[in-house]
């Protein structure tokens, strides 16, 4: 039930990329002064320790975040993910990488509020201690579509989710799209980032069938790849659904991504897609 360690990939290239358009999502959203609220479902420990035995095994990081630290001229959004990731290092290098937990505290301004779920008991311990004594977060050992149930709507009228499990299980993208279809039909001017990784074509298909049959629309698709998705073999790219994407964010994000991409593929291959899955 718990076989995922997300240590083994933490900082890879798939993280660089949720973990970049995660945090534009937060600064497009906080363009008004109201107050935000974040709901992260499979929320993880909070930080990573790149110099552990796990990380270390796969050194995943290297064709990752690495390749991120001194690349010339990042656009203003990566400035900002760089500057999250040195102030959880304060001593320079790079041994902690931040779960999305950790990268939205750092954009979260004292109006917002977050709400971390997670099934692992070991886990919600590690993050109830990452975050203990930090106002206006909440964490929850809870089942991530429960807590979606749980607490949506909620109080702030603006918001973002992220949608993130591992996919490990059989059942995991029609629980995604269920769960996600049950949330917005509860807060439908929510802000939802749904992540998957691109295994193969064809199940990445399949999750974008599934939530085209939910009925949701103004569904944005962004996905990078690093190679073209086998059918048979490890990740080749990674996607994310946003739904009711912030202003101009539409706009921004394919040259964005390709700024990305160049540094995550240097041997030119792969690519990026960003288009509407599902408009308006």
């Amino acid at each position: 039930m718990f076989g995922y360690r997300h240590i083994y990939h933490a900082g890879n290239f798939a993280d660089v990329v949720k973990h970049v358009v995660l945090l534009s999502l937060l600064r497009a959203l906080q363009r008004k002064d109201t107050p935000l609220y974040f709901h992260d479902t499979h929320a993880g420990i909070g930080r990573y320790d790149l110099r552990s035995p796990q990380a270390r095994k796969k050194r995943e990081f290297e064709a990752g975040i690495m390749r991120l630290l001194d690349a010339p001229s990042p656009p203003a959004e990566v400035e900002d993910y760089l500057a999250a990731i040195r102030s959880l290092n304060p001593k320079g290098g790079l041994r902690w990488y931040p779960g999305s937990p950790r990268l939205a505290s750092y954009a979260l301004r004292p109006q917002d509020r977050m709400v971390l779920t997670e099934l692992n008991p070991a886990d919600h311990d590690a993050l109830k201690k990452e975050f203990t004594g930090t106002r206006k977060v909440e964490v929850r050992l809870e089942d991530a579509y429960r807590g979606l149930k749980a607490q949506l709507p909620p109080r702030e009228r603006r918001g973002l989710v992220l949608i993130d499990p591992p996919y490990e299980g059989q059942d995991e993208y029609a629980r995604v799209c269920a769960g996600l279809q049950a949330a917005h039909r509860r807060w439908p001017q929510g802000t939802y980032a749904v992540w998957y990784p691109i295994m193969t074509r064809s199940l990445a298909n399949r999750l974008h069938q599934g939530i085209i049959a939910t009925g949701i629309r103004n569904i944005l698709c962004a996905e990078l790849t690093l190679q073209t998705p086998a059918e048979r073999g490890r990740m080749s790219g990674s996607g994310l659904l946003l739904v009711n994407p912030p202003w101009q964010l539409p706009e921004r994000l394919p040259e964005l991504l390709e700024w990305l991409w160049r540094q995550l593929s240097p041997e030119g291959t792969g690519g990026v897609s960003v288009s509407w899955l599902a408009e308006e």
